[in-house]
């Protein structure tokens, strides 16, 4: 009886039979598609200035308030850093869409984590979570900063689109991160008080929003603690300086 052939379908010149047992297992429809599309203009943007900084008394997250659609700017009031762990907050930066999606689905894994075990995430293990959803190509392209206190002390990470993960003692991300990082270079000291950090995180926002576009419109400020996270808007982020002092 004839059989199908199909080595006729595969190239025999390069070798490249890559396809053959595709696609691989845990391999997201489409990627390749959606990342293009993020790479491109299309879809709302946070543009972005993010900033995380630790003191012995826990950590400060600051970010910018603007949203941009190409050259346009989309919203004058997003909010980019939220609540996702009872001492836990995570800045955005990067696709909104994409973002949304992760922060709603670390949400529920912290939830359920809680609700299996019977006390919170690490903030090792909370850090591993978002690196592992973006590892995943679900979340393109989204580069957060998570900040957070356990029983370990505060906690501050650096995590890239593609999911590595770096515990640092102060970091930036966005469109505005390298105006932000030389203010934090040049200030940053390990015995920060909460109000000196968010007076720095102030005057690291302020600067971005001088010099990058796709920053300004406000500062969201984030402080947490062992006792919890309290998120504050502010419009003039003069506030933010007035508030932690003056210089």
């Amino acid at each position: 009886m004839p059989t199908d052939d199909f080595s006729g379908d595969l190239d025999p010149l390069n070798g490249d039979h890559s396809n053959v047992f595709g696609p691989e297992l845990g391999e997201f429809p489409g990627r390749d598609e959606r990342a293009a599309d993020e790479a491109s203009e299309k879809g709302t943007k946070t543009g972005t200035t993010t900033v995380g900084i630790t003191t012995p008394d826990g950590v400060v997250l600051a970010t910018d308030m603007r949203a941009s659609a190409g050259n346009m700017v989309a919203s004058k009031d997003v909010q980019k850093v939220e609540e996702i762990h009872p001492t836990g907050a995570l800045t955005i930066a990067g696709s909104v869409s994409a973002a949304q999606s992760l922060l709603s689905s670390l949400k529920a894994e912290v939830n359920l984590y809680e609700a299996r075990r019977g006390e919170d995430m690490s903030m090792k293990a909370l850090s591993t979570l978002t690196g592992n959803f973006l590892r995943s190509g679900a979340f393109l392209i989204v580069q957060p900063i998570l900040g957070g206190v356990d029983d370990e002390g505060p906690h501050v990470y650096s995590i890239d689109p593609l999911g590595s993960v770096m515990e640092e003692d102060y970091t930036v991300s966005g469109s505005g991160s390298m105006f932000a990082l030389g203010v934090l270079e040049g200030n940053y000291h390990e015995d920060l008080s909460i109000d000196e950090a968010k007076r720095l995180a102030g005057r690291a926002i302020k600067a971005a929003l001088e010099r990058d576009v796709a920053s300004g419109n406000g500062i969201n400020v984030a402080v947490v603690t062992a006792d919890g996270v309290e998120i504050s808007r502010h419009k003039d982020i003069d506030e933010v300086l007035g508030e932690a002092g003056t210089a």
